[in-house]
């Protein structure tokens, strides 16, 4: 949502854009004035990284309530830091069409143009060992607290993510599958 609004170079878009770019956690306002905005109209909805402090899980559960849509799961997808430092630090993106591949899962490197569109692929400003530091050290302070808000609750789902995106996708869609 984030990155359509900074996209459309919404005002919206590019204050986020100026917490992101940095590594950083934006503001819960921010966030739960997105997630507000794109909820409205819909009754089904999958959501990805949000919400990312208890701040917003507390708000973000009173938004729901004030619109009749309870949160069936919350999945939590868990994969250990050196794991996490990996996928990070390999990570390339396309300056052209945006794609985003891993050297190691994808066997290229930043001089392999990209296999979609053969625009040049780089490494996101955000992606050093520096702001990957500071973004695992949020998570822990901040961010995994969450998962024991939705543990009290009674709807969190630990989905271990090593096995990859595939099997990741295979094991929360049958679970969603079996909960219609």
């Amino acid at each position: 949502m984030l990155r359509a609004e900074r996209a459309r170079g919404t005002a919206l878009g590019l204050e986020a854009d100026a917490y992101t770019s940095k590594g950083c956690l934006f503001p819960d306002h921010l966030a739960l004035r997105v997630v507000g905005e794109w909820l409205d109209g819909r009754t089904r909805f999958i959501l990805d990284g949000f919400p990312r402090t208890v701040g917003q899980a507390v708000a973000f559960d009173s938004l729901l309530l004030s619109r009749s849509l309870p949160l069936d799961t919350v999945y939590l997808l868990e994969l250990p830091d050196a794991d996490v430092r990996a996928r990070m630090l390999g990570r390339l993106t396309c300056s052209s069409c945006g794609a985003v591949f891993n050297e190691t899962f994808h066997k290229i490197t930043a001089q392999t143009p990209c296999p979609h569109c053969r625009g040049a692929l780089t490494r996101r400003t955000d992606d050093t060992v520096e702001a990957l530091d500071q973004r695992l050290a949020q998570y822990a302070e901040i961010t995994r607290p969450v998962a024991d808000h939705y543990r009290a609750q009674g709807i969190l789902k630990a989905v271990d993510v090593r096995p990859g995106r595939d099997a990741v996708f295979q094991t929360i869609y049958n679970d969603i599958r079996e909960a219609a």
